[in-house]
């Protein structure tokens, strides 16, 4: 058994998540932790809202709120999506809990005190008409460098390049256009030179990450220079030192703070274990310290799941603080109280996925929202589209006449049609699954190809093909679907051992189907798994807890959390042997079939004006 961290990335909390998101961070770190679950390892899956910098507070003030109750709002709002679509966070938190600033400060105290942080004096943008300072994402312009024409201040995402305000041509304020006025402020900036060396030794050492994301990665440290990590700005973490912290209008930068959210939230979530146990969740009690099985352990291994916007943070800048609080940089230096922490395993980044041929766009009217969808669509119809053909190592497309065809030819027709015929005949002729004589080399051929899917299929999962998996275990059900159509028990009512060894036969293989299926589709495993007279959690659920912060008792919020540990005494990635006499229900469709006039009717919806 191995200690994994699944390291989700932080939706942020300035609207609901449309379903490109969750095809990039959602479903496929999903999949995945219920794989390495269910293969018996202990897994920790984190995330939360991330609830700092421009966009909230530029958004809070258009509609007259407070940051905060803006970010509670829509914190809420994608709490409830995520955990309706069945993705299971052992916490699913924010970042701004008591318990998430002390991490985040701690860990900027050590990395400027192992030098790695230096002041700098340099150029800010400030809005001519408001004259408030202007964040680098909120400007754009041409890109100095590839000349594309759209690119942030802080980076340009056609080239990769990090980039300074000042150098953008013709830059341009994104909240209404203006020209920016270009004045000095002082800032800590990551020296990010005096860690190159420790971050391209660590990335010789990742050889088997999805290649676009390991040389868009060193190709990163071609062009390497300080990186600002405080803001002009009054809407998030306060810089924790001296002459710092008073001032009301400098805080830590929002993407230092957001990414420190994975170690923030595994310490959240080992403080509420020891609440849930009776503790009093103090950081330093012996259960809230559980967190280091994760972090500290050098053979436990971590798994960050993102969109391919995020790789620069991921595989730059947080190894950059990892590396800087360790003292592993050029200026050496020692760990601060939390230790030596792990470096990322692998940065698992997913390409975008488009809608009609075009980018998801909010503002103009091109999306399609999680709530939206999951309000009229089974959840599993969507995670099943997103495993099958989401944008894992390439830019996928949703359309909705390929959705519903996947829907209707892979799930109703070929996996939900196996499941009720099987269900159907056992049910009618026994009432219960029988018992079996003696199996044919068809019978048994079957068997062990069902059986060989937990090897391929978990292979493919373990190595994040996902598309691959799924693919394969939609395979063996087509195997399946072919030896009941040969066998053709209909006609066997007349050879009733032959008809109890076929259906019992069947009954084994669509077992071991759903539990190939199982990280895909937890919502219908689960129901497939209780059809035939299974009792136990097949595919556990999340569930949403109103919580009090752990350091003020004055807020609550809602989290994600679950018990999901089914792997720790028997791990169920295997065959569990049915048995005779096992009830079997009469079955109801486990998949909705799409119709031509729904379908119609969202073609419709997404190509209606927006006002």
């Amino acid at each position: 058994m191995s200690h994994i961290l699944s390291a989700v990335a932080w939706p942020y909390a300035n609207g609901p998540r449309h379903i490109g998101h969750v095809a990039g961070f959602g479903v496929p770190s999903d999949v995945f932790s219920r794989y390495m679950r269910m293969a018996g390892h202990d897994v920790l899956m984190v995330s939360g809202t991330d609830e700092h910098g421009t966009p909230i507070l530029v958004q809070a003030e258009q509609e007259g709120v407070p940051p905060q109750v803006l970010a509670d709002r829509y914190n809420r709002v994608i709490v409830e999506d995520l955990a309706q679509l069945g993705l299971t966070y052992d916490l699913f938190t924010r970042t701004t809990t008591r318990n998430h600033y002390a991490v985040a400060q701690e860990l900027f105290r050590q990395v400027h005190a192992n030098g790695y942080m230096i002041e700098r004096t340099t150029t800010g943008a400030i809005s001519p008409s408001t004259g408030r300072t202007l964040p680098d994402r909120y400007i754009e312009g041409t890109c100095p460098i590839c000349g594309y024409d759209g690119a942030r201040g802080d980076q340009c995402d056609n080239c990769g390049n990090q980039l300074d305000p000042s150098e953008l041509k013709n830059p341009r304020s994104r909240i209404n256009g203006e020209t920016p006025v270009f004045v000095e402020t002082e800032h800590f900036f990551l020296d990010l030179p005096a860690l190159t060396d420790a971050i391209a030794a660590w990335l010789e050492t990742r050889t088997n990450w999805r290649p676009n994301v390991l040389n868009f990665s060193r190709n990163l440290l071609k062009d390497v220079r300080p990186r600002a990590m405080t803001r002009d700005i009054d809407w998030g973490i306060p810089v924790p030192l001296e002459g710092w912290s008073s001032n009301p209008n400098k805080r830590l930068y929002v993407w230092f703070d957001a990414v420190v959210g994975y170690l923030s939230a595994s310490i959240e979530w080992a403080r509420r274990e020891d609440v849930r146990t009776g503790g009093t969740g103090a950081p330093d009690s012996t259960t809230a310290q559980r967190w280091r099985e994760w972090w500290n352990d050098p053979t436990a291994l971590s798994y960050y799941f993102m969109g391919k916007d995020n790789i620069t943070f991921h595989s730059q800048i947080w190894p950059a603080e990892l590396l800087g609080y360790a003292g592993k940089g050029d200026k050496g230096g020692h760990p601060g109280a939390y230790g030596e922490l792990n470096l990322p395993t692998e940065v698992v980044s997913s390409e975008y996925l488009n809608v009609a041929g075009e980018q998801f766009s909010t503002s103009r009217g091109v999306v399609i929202y999680v709530r939206d969808m999951l309000a009229r669509f089974q959840p599993d119809a969507l995670r099943y589209f997103i495993a099958a053909a989401g944008p894992e190592s390439s830019d996928a497309d949703f359309t909705w006449p390929e959705f519903a065809r996947r829907t209707n030819d892979e799930l109703v027709a070929g996996w939900g049609n196996l499941v009720n015929r099987t269900a159907t005949l056992v049910h009618k002729n026994y009432g219960a699954v029988p018992t079996p004589n003696e199996h044919t080399t068809d019978d048994l051929a079957l068997l062990q190809l069902t059986q060989a899917g937990f090897t391929t299929v978990g292979d493919l999962l373990g190595s994040h093909r996902q598309r691959a998996a799924v693919g394969e275990a939609m395979r063996v059900v087509g195997e399946v679907n072919r030896y009941v159509s040969a066998q053709q028990p209909w006609t066997l009512k007349q050879d009733p051992d032959r008809l109890a060894t076929v259906l019992h036969t069947m009954t084994q293989a669509v077992a071991d189907c759903n539990v190939l299926l199982a990280p895909f589709l937890p919502h219908s495993a689960q129901q497939v798994h209780e059809l035939f007279g299974g009792t136990t959690a097949l595919a556990p659920q999340p569930r949403i807890e109103e919580v009090t912060d752990l350091d003020d008792d004055e807020r609550t919020y809602p989290v994600i959390t679950g018990d999901y540990r089914v792997g720790e005494t028997l791990a169920p990635w295997a065959r569990a042997d049915v048995v005779p006499g096992t009830p079997v229900a009469k079955p109801a469709p486990v998949f909705t079939k799409l119709t031509d006039e729904v379908i119609a009717a969202e073609i419709e919806r997404l190509a209606a004006p927006r006002g």
